[in-house]
């Protein structure tokens, strides 16, 4: 019977053709064993790939010795691999559970492609699909995180969705199968070992067929998400226009066109708060820009506009005379130099800034910023980290690379665009004027 539920389901989810080699995680616990076993016993050729995680010191190695005898009795070639997952965590700013999964299946894909191989089979079951479910219900997860565990995602397979816990363990029963327990699946100290030991016996005290019913209802969500999927996509064919930006007027004529927007950035990064400021941005002036990591949008009268955002151009750094002249690059300043009289008056833009010539050396330097730099904005007193001043203009980190700095020796005269020192201001005491003032490319054409 569990032979042929999961082969049946194999065939139905297209998951496997058996006409290459198919990568198996075998992990040693229970539910691995099984997916091994079974495709062995369907006649897939096969390949086990265990992972070494050092998470649980001679249990992870017992582990370890067990999967490669456990292949050895099927006549499976066996491949393993050590990992500092605590180290790796540590370097990346993970948790430890998402180390070892990119760890995992980094390794998995690798191997895949190393073998030419078909797929991956991991080991997810029925009962896992359900916990995952109420997870992301917990988290407040839309539509796309209440389907459960998928049976595919791209070239990893599932072929134990088909059957629960206990029908895994029952059939390594009747084939004599031994298999390893992970202790830490034991303890209810992290959420789906909470939900797995905890909460799922509360709701089978309230109806005893509560995994199958939320299983059910899994299946049915996965289906109404293939349907929003195909609607989404259906959308899109209306209200982005020939040129790649979307219609503001044809997005609103959708119902939850906030959902639709949403649906349409993830993929380049957006968040849902901020898509939402930009839903609320649609009927305000043009011009505002909303970033993601990777992206931009540009709201532009009636239409929005998505594009990559560009890593600046590194360039050295270049020195500027303090003598009337022009700089061409790496970006188009103009320097003049101006006898301060009673009736001079300065340009209050942010495109120009004005200096002591006596409290100047006699050239500026023209720099792209470093760490620890810092400087005196304008009106204060003190310092200020360059870094803290970035942050409080809200400039995306493409910005902050390639903000221009007018450096007077080793100080910071000019964020150029943005603030001057205050050690370098023109004051009652200053005789000749340095005004320094940076040219728009639309101002140069």
């Amino acid at each position: 019977m569990f032979q042929s539920k999961v082969e049946r389901f194999i065939q139905q989810q297209g998951l496997l053709t058996g006409k290459k080699l198919v990568l198996v995680g075998l992990s040693g616990g229970a539910d691995s064993v099984a997916l091994l076993g079974v495709l062995v016993r369907l006649g897939y050729s096969c390949r086990a790939l265990h992972c070494n995680f050092h998470l649980r010191g001679e249990e992870s190695d017992r582990d370890e010795a067990f999967a490669c005898r456990f292949a050895d009795s099927l006549e499976v070639p066996f491949l393993k691999i050590d990992f500092d997952t605590i180290g790796y965590a540590k370097m990346h700013h993970e948790s430890i559970e998402m180390a070892a999964r990119t760890l995992r299946y980094r390794w998995f894909e690798e191997q895949r492609r190393a073998f030419d191989a078909e797929a991956i089979a991991v080991a997810h079951h029925r009962d896992d699909s359900v916990e995952t479910l109420l997870m992301n219900l917990l988290r407040g997860s839309g539509l796309r995180g209440l389907g459960g565990i998928r049976p595919r995602n791209g070239l990893v397979v599932r072929p134990l969705l088909a059957v629960n816990r206990s029908e895994i363990e029952e059939w390594l029963n009747t084939q004599g199968w031994e298999y390893m327990t992970d202790s830490s699946n034991l303890s209810d100290t992290f959420t789906r070992n909470f939900i797995r030991l905890r909460v799922l016996p509360l709701l089978e005290q309230l109806n005893p067929a509560a995994r199958e019913a939320i299983a059910r209802s899994a299946a049915h969500l996965s289906a109404a998400e293939q349907l929003y999927d195909y609607m989404v996509e259906e959308a899109r064919k209306e209200v982005f226009v020939s040129d790649g930006s979307l219609s503001i007027e044809a997005l609103m004529r959708y119902p939850a066109p906030e959902t639709l927007l949403y649906e349409w950035l993830r993929p380049y990064g957006f968040s849902r708060i901020v898509v939402s400021e930009l839903f609320e941005a649609l009927t305000g002036l043009s011009g505002k820009q909303f970033y993601s990591a990777t992206h931009q949008v540009l709201k532009d009268r009636d239409r929005l506009y998505i594009a990559p955002l560009q890593e600046p151009p590194a360039w050295q750094p270049v020195t500027i005379p303090v003598a009337t002249g022009e700089l061409m690059q790496p970006i188009r300043l103009s320097v003049r130099l101006i006898e301060r009289t009673h009736d001079f008056q300065m340009e209050r833009t942010p495109n120009v800034a004005y200096f002591d010539v006596d409290k100047l050396p006699d050239a500026f330097s023209l720099r792209l910023p470093y760490t620890g730099d810092w400087f005196v904005p304008f009106g204060m007193r003190g310092r200020k980290k360059l870094s803290d001043f970035f942050a409080d203009q809200k400039m995306t980190r493409w910005e902050k690379a390639g903000q221009a700095l007018l450096c007077a020796g080793d100080s910071i005269a000019w964020v150029v665009g943005r603030r001057a020192d205050d050690r370098f201001r023109v004051d009652e005491t200053t005789k000749m004027i340095c005004s320094v003032k940076k040219i728009e490319q639309r101002e140069a054409e």
